[in-house]
């Protein structure tokens, strides 16, 4: 795990709020939603777009205070494979209260995103996948063996090519390849287009932040990507014509 000195003070301060949080007393059990077979459905008729429900960020300016069902909603009938949701309160708007309303109106796979550190955090709410970002997870391979005990699949995050490695070496399975730098939080989509190459074919690849236009979406299904997780592109504004437009990329 990177020494915090290292990490935007956004990114320090959630941090801080993740270790502060109580944590459950019961182990989730899930049956979760296959985010391959999602995918597959989608890849027939557009592009696998992973919608992200983010009512607001350290890096967007203002909030979107609509009921995250009905923007949930509204991002499946635009086509999205699978929706992302935010459960950190303080920084992102989020809630597990949120994420199980929304699991509970749509049919496709829900992603948990979190910053998730120790095991005992997994168990605030059941999803179909739930986020390990490696930089921050000190035993990887320890956390994600206790998401898939309770029935999650999981979404690695990387950001460099040892952190690849890292993922790689956990077993993991999908692997999201963040273009957001978390120590200056400045985005760059050659980011994806370093790491994934060195993605064996039988991972999930997504590629995850900066993707705002049609011809960001093919540029990255063009380096590799299997599905697009995008947040701040989709909830600024329309969001089911805000998801058409890239699935349809």
């Amino acid at each position: 795990m990177n020494a915090e000195g290292e990490l935007a003070p956004a990114v320090q301060s959630i941090l801080r709020d993740v270790r502060s949080r109580t944590t459950p007393d019961e182990r989730v059990s899930v049956d979760a939603r296959s985010f391959s077979d999602a995918i597959a459905r989608t890849e027939s008729n557009g592009v696998p777009v992973v919608a992200e429900v983010k009512p607001t960020s350290p890096t967007t300016d203002g909030n979107r205070t609509d009921d995250p069902v009905e923007l949930a909603k509204k991002m499946v009938e635009g086509g999205a494979a699978a929706l992302s949701v935010l459960t950190e309160p303080e920084h992102f708007g989020g809630s597990p209260e949120n994420l199980r309303r929304i699991r509970e109106a749509v049919s496709v796979p829900v992603l948990r995103k979190d910053f998730i550190l120790e095991e005992a955090q997994l168990d605030a709410v059941e999803a179909d996948l739930v986020l390990l970002i490696a930089r921050f997870v000190g035993d990887l391979s320890k956390l994600v063996a206790s998401a898939r005990e309770r029935g999650f699949q999981v979404l690695v995050e990387v950001h460099t090519l040892d952190e690849l490695e890292t993922a790689l070496d956990s077993g993991a399975k999908i692997v999201g390849v963040n273009n957001r730098d978390l120590g200056k939080l400045e985005v760059s989509l050659d980011t994806f287009e370093s790491v994934a190459p060195e993605v064996p074919d039988n991972v999930t690849l997504v590629a995850e932040s900066g993707i705002a236009t049609p011809d960001d979406a093919r540029r990255m299904r063009e380096a590799g990507a299997d599905a697009l997780l995008v947040g701040s592109a989709i909830m600024d504004g329309d969001v089911a014509e805000n998801t058409r437009r890239l699935v349809s990329a």
